[in-house]
Parts: C-alpha cells; structure tokens; sequence
C-alpha cells in the first residue's frame, strides 16, 4: 500500500463527487457501493463506479482508488467484483466481515474476477474494515489470511455497526475504543504492514474534535485517517505528514550519529538525549516517509 493520510468515502453514485475527493487533497477515495447506494440503484452504480474508476486512473493516477463492496452475507459481493475488479482500481474494502475465513472468501471471489476481467494478477487489496466484534476479536489473523490484506481499518465511529456490535457508547475522547484502536494498529505493524488507518469523525460541525482525533490517533500509531467530508482531509493530510522540523531534527539526529561512529562511538548524546542505531533507524523511518508523501505530492 502507497502511504495514505487521507482516504474519502464517496457514494458510487454520486457523479461528480470522486473529482470534487480529489481536488480536497486526497490521497485515496472510496468509492461506496455499500450503505450509500439504495438498494434498487446497487446494479447501475457498479457500472458507475467503474467508469469512475477509469477515469481516475486516467487522470490522477498518484490517488489511489478502492471501492466498498457490499458484504459477504448479502451475496452481492460477486456482483460487484464482476463489474469493478479492473486495471485502474487499487483494491476493496470488503464490508461487515467476522473473520479470517471471510478474507479467504473474498479472496476467492477477487482472484476469480481479477482473472476473468485480465486485471494484472495479485495487483486488488485488501484494506480490512473492522466493524464486528468478530472482526476486531480475530483480527491479528484476518489480517494474516492473505496476500492481498494491505492494512486494517479501526473504524470506531459514533451509533454505526461497530458501536451497535460492541455496545459501547462513543465519546469524543475515544477512551471506550482505546483498546480495539491498539488492537488494530498492533495487527497491523506486527504483520509487517506500514500504514494502519483509522476513521471516522463524524460531527461535521465540530472542527477541533477533528484535530484532535486525528492528533490522538497519530499518537497511538496510525498513519492515516478515513473521512467523510472534504473539509477534514486537509487535517489529515497536515497531521500524518512528518513536519519540517521533525525532519530538520531526525536529519540532525542521524549526522550526530554517523560522527560518532567516524569517532569509535556508537551511542552519542544529541539535543541532550541518548541516542544509538535504534533510534537512528527510527529518525530514518519518519524522513523515509517524508520523503515519499513529498514525492507523490509533487
């Protein structure tokens, strides 16, 4: 998976609404043929989403596109597959799941579409949407049940399936969902995976509650948000991008390091703090990443 600050849920339906995604500054847009998408308009959508997906491809081929599919359970996930698994689409988020054996499910179903439709074989993710109970109690193995599982989704928002699922009662602090976000981030790094996303913050009015969840999930260890309204994308753009003087300061960290090593040390003291390899390795993680997002940004 690209690294991705920002990725913007857009009703498939919707025409107009994945360009309108794109000039907010996302790094991904979603394109939902799930609970958006009224059920007797399921067939046309998909069709429209694939014409969108084309046309995305074809003019910001740097955003990357996935689509929500419908659930496992309402056996439409197949129709969807058959539709919009194609060359410009960079994978799914399959919806609803209960565990590793649904990831081997949709697996299935991908493979078949990816081969019947000539999409270059293995190219279709999976970035996981953890919205069961079920999900978030086996999700360490869901995550390691195929190939093609990029990261996780925590998704932890107010009176939706998972609060309905757990029970919790959501606050704006998060503490009710502290231990399924650490849960979430911890799958994710502990099988090697880079950028696990969080999302989403749904009281459109409240700015500040905007920052600060995505402030509090930055801390935690996630490296991207899910959102539903443009107006938040440029916050999660802002938060999950190494600031210049993060940099300034790694890049220092790093020097101060290697004129140690030219002088027999391999531990030396900089901006009064301790430092050896492990904490070079880390300083070269946060400018890597840098990096990276400046060169898709440019």
């Amino acid at each position: 998976m690209k690294p991705t600050r920002s990725m913007l849920f857009v009703p498939g339906h919707r025409k107009g609404w994945a360009e309108k995604a794109v000039n907010s500054g996302a790094d991904a847009v979603i394109l939902d043929l799930e609970d958006s998408v009224p059920f007797d308009m399921k067939a046309e959508t998909r069709h429209m989403v694939a014409e969108t997906i084309a046309d995305l491809h074809r003019n910001h081929p740097d955003v990357g596109v996935y689509v929500r599919l419908n659930a496992l359970e309402t056996g439409m996930m197949g129709d969807d597959l058959e539709v919009v698994a194609v060359e410009g689409c960079n994978g799914f988020l399959p919806p609803k799941t209960y565990g590793a054996r649904d990831v081997i499910s949709a697996e299935a179903l991908v493979d078949h579409y990816e081969r019947r439709n000539n999409v270059t074989p293995g190219s279709l993710e999976f970035v996981l949407s953890l919205e069961t109970a079920q999900a978030y109690a086996d999700c360490e193995n869901m995550i390691k049940a195929s190939p093609r599982c990029a990261t996780l989704f925590a998704g932890t928002a107010r009176d939706a399936d998972v609060s309905r699922s757990i029970g919790f009662d959501f606050t704006p602090d998060g503490f009710e969902t502290l231990y399924l976000r650490s849960r979430a981030v911890l799958a994710t790094r502990a099988a090697g995976k880079d950028f696990p996303i969080v999302g989403l913050w749904q009281d459109l009015k409240d700015i500040d509650g905007a920052w600060k969840f995505a402030r509090d999930n930055k801390t935690l260890g996630f490296r991207g948000m899910v959102a539903i309204h443009p107006s938040h994308i440029a916050i999660a753009n802002e938060v999950f991008t190494p600031t210049e003087s993060e940099v300034v300061f790694y890049r220092g960290m790093i020097e101060a390091f290697e004129a140690g090593l030219e002088r027999g040390l391999a531990a030396v003291s900089y901006e009064g703090m301790h430092i050896d390899l492990a904490h070079v390795k880390t300083a070269k993680q946060v400018i890597g990443l840098h990096d990276a997002l400046k060169s898709r940004v440019n």
